[in-house]
């Protein structure tokens, strides 16, 4: 069975996805996004949108008002999280890592620290 050629991307620095094309020239993908549409989106009709969409974990405000970040007696440890988990925390930038360490938090104040 012969192989098919690879299909080769690659992204500028303002976003823009090129393909290689036949000829090795790069040449932009089209994407059926319209930027000018997503930009236009106010605050509010974002928070509407997300509060419907079935893949949003609906967290608000209130979810963070009980963590604390950046505790004096830190430990630096190595943990296996489910890539998908990690995508996730990853997604909302920098600080990642302080969410992960959120979330443990309130579900160990949550469970109780007994336990």
């Amino acid at each position: 069975m012969a192989h098919a050629d690879a299909i080769t991307f690659t992204r500028l620095a303002d976003g823009t996805m090129l393909q290689r094309q036949p000829d090795w020239t790069f040449r932009p993908v089209a994407t059926g996004s319209d930027r000018g549409q997503l930009a236009a989106l106010t605050e509010e009709a974002i928070e509407h949108m997300s509060a419907f969409d079935p893949d949003h974990p609906g967290l608000d405000d209130a979810f963070w008002d009980d963590s604390t970040v950046g505790s004096p007696d830190r430990e630096a440890v190595s943990i296996q999280l489910d890539s998908d988990v990690l995508r996730y925390f990853r997604r909302a930038g920098r600080g990642y890592q302080a969410r992960i360490n959120a979330v443990l938090r309130r579900h160990m104040l949550a469970v109780g620290k007994g336990r």
